[in-house]
């Protein structure tokens, strides 16, 4: 296992604790010289916040670990590719390094609608790895939704 599956495990730990909490199945992980400083997963619902995807607060919590907003030297895992608000945050706090599992080809904002984290427009890149774990990472959003569709069909019968 190389480091990238194993920090995008840890990540699937927390997509795994959202879906036990009824929420979207992502969870990100904040690595910093070979250690996680923070971990979250989706909490939209539980806190009722449209900000509370799982590597905005993942990237909040590693700030505040670190006593700076500026979260150079770090890493972010995330299983789904981020949406254009995490791709802003992510370069507004300076992440090196992005690592996601499952494209999202209808929101996601690190290659799929656009590449923010990688626009020569904006004051800082970020290196992405993509594809780490994908169909793990997949599969749990596959699953969530398909049982999610299900509930809503039989509440209608």
């Amino acid at each position: 296992m190389t480091s990238h599956q194993y920090y995008m495990s840890i990540a699937l730990e927390e997509a795994r604790e959202a879906a036990k909490k009824g929420e979207v199945p992502i969870g990100a992980v904040v690595v910093k010289n070979e250690k996680i400083i923070a971990r979250a997963h989706n909490l939209r619902e539980t806190d009722q916040s449209p900000t509370a995807h799982a590597e905005h607060l993942a990237m909040e919590r590693a700030a505040e670990a670190l006593g700076t907003w500026r979260l150079e030297g770090c890493t972010l895992y995330v299983t789904l590719e981020p949406c254009v608000m995490c791709a802003g945050t992510i370069v507004m706090s300076r992440v090196d390094t992005v690592v996601f599992g499952a494209m999202d080809p209808k929101g996601g904002c690190v290659g799929s609608l656009m590449n923010l984290v990688q626009d020569s427009r904006m004051n800082h890149r970020a290196t992405v790895v993509t594809g780490v774990l994908a169909y793990s990472c997949g599969e749990i959003l596959r699953q969530f939704f398909k049982a999610l569709r299900l509930h809503k069909k039989r509440q209608k019968n």
